[in-house]
């Protein structure tokens, strides 16, 4: 479901982690994050081997608050999750991780972590040790013989979207530093009188993923939400580009209609940033 014709080729990414970010949420105690959002703070989540989906675990993890661990020993794989800041942290052996998870498990912060060698070898030394991680990978990348599973670790499961949600995605044309915050807070607001634990896990959702998505989503964002709050996020949109208020070109997608569109200020109108 293309947003337009430049969409950001980080796109299936961020889908791809928002859908971990619901499997892990779902696991979630009610009310035990920051602002009574649902969260995983104190929880150590282990990821596996960074691939693309132990990446996508890693940015998941670290939006849910929980301490997440990764490992791999390919070099350039190493370097590229720092330098998309997937990974808060590379280090050479478990010791070092342990002792920067341990910090942040007793803070219930979020971190996320990976240590530069095989997974294989990590695991074989986590099991040695006794490092006992509460979440694991979905059932197809964690076996159910898996040792972890016996010591109680738990599998995340990819979960279906609410039947009465669907997911809202808008995309600026430019200067997104200066027009997603703004986008942002007319989302959030449109969200703010559902007392929900999906509207709880929504609203950390669109404060956090920001953030530790960085880069790769500058300009885009990605939104599960009831169809009340799509139509007026779509409808406060519409209103602040005609109105001058939001001076960019903005597309919006209607998951549950399949409806993409786009809303541009009208002719001669200033657009901060735009040129």
């Amino acid at each position: 479901m293309a947003l337009d014709p430049n969409e950001p080729a980080a796109f299936p990414f961020i889908l791809q982690v928002e859908r971990l970010y619901a499997a892990l949420i779902a696991c979630a105690d009610a009310g035990s994050g920051l602002h009574g959002e649902p969260g995983l703070g104190g929880k150590l989540l282990y990821a596996g081997e960074l691939d693309g989906d132990g990446r996508a675990l890693l940015v998941a993890g670290n939006i849910a608050g929980a301490a997440s661990l990764g490992a791999t020993a390919d070099a350039a794989a190493q370097k590229q999750a720092v330098w998309d800041g997937v990974a808060d942290f590379l280090v050479t052996s478990l010791d070092e991780a342990l002792r920067i998870l341990k910090n942040e498990i007793r803070k219930r912060e979020p971190v996320a972590v990976c240590v530069a060698a095989a997974p294989d070898a990590v695991e074989r030394e986590m099991l040695e040790r006794g490092v006992a991680p509460d979440l694991l990978r979905p059932a197809d990348s964690f076996p159910e013989h898996s040792p972890f599973v016996s010591q109680g670790a738990r599998r995340i499961e990819l979960v279906a979207p609410e039947e009465s949600h669907a997911l809202l995605l808008w995309h600026v044309a430019a200067a997104p530093a200066i027009w997603m915050p703004r986008l942002d807070a007319i989302a959030f607001d449109c969200l703010s009188r559902d007392s929900s634990p999906a509207a709880w896990a929504a609203r950390r959702w669109l404060r956090l993923a920001p953030r530790y998505l960085g880069r790769m989503a500058q300009g885009v964002r990605v939104l599960d939400c009831a169809p009340e709050a799509q139509r007026e996020f779509a409808a406060r949109v519409q209103a602040g580009v005609w109105g001058g208020e939001i001076g960019v070109k903005v597309w919006i997608s209607l998951c549950n209609k399949d409806e993409t569109f786009l809303i541009q200020p009208s002719p001669g109108a200033a657009t901060e940033g735009a040129g």
